[in-house]
């Protein structure tokens, strides 16, 4: 597969409960108006951007049925993620790993350090 600047990160793979995330600038708003002053961000070392990929989710493990006559299946179960691809997340910045991917910054976030989503689809 050739990679180009539309598929580059379709080769990463979040593991579990985690969030790939790209930082929005400090004086970036939303759409619908979400600020985060930059005095909050410094005093409660929160930041805020959008979900770029996320992983399978919690994992539920499947009880073992040793039956032969039932069909190989998967073992594992995932209990899924409330955060979704192109939601914008308000998170703790204690909780995440910050890394960098092709010269862009991005946070590595568990779920737990997400405060709040912002998605843009009706409620």
């Amino acid at each position: 597969m050739h990679v180009t600047p539309d598929n580059r990160l379709k080769k990463l793979i979040v593991i579990g409960d985690r969030i790939l995330i790209k930082p929005t600038r400090p004086d970036e708003r939303t759409a619908s108006g979400l600020y985060l002053p930059p005095g909050v961000q410094e005093k409660e070392k929160v930041q805020q951007g959008y979900v770029i990929k996320t992983g399978p989710g919690y994992a539920i493990p499947v009880p073992i049925d040793d039956e032969p006559w039932k069909g190989e299946e998967e073992k594992v179960k995932y209990l899924p993620l409330q955060a979704k691809e192109g939601d914008l997340a308000i998170f703790l910045l204690s909780g995440a790993t910050e890394v960098m991917y092709e010269k862009e910054k991005y946070f590595i976030v568990p779920q737990g350090a997400i405060l709040m989503l912002e998605r843009e689809e009706e409620l």
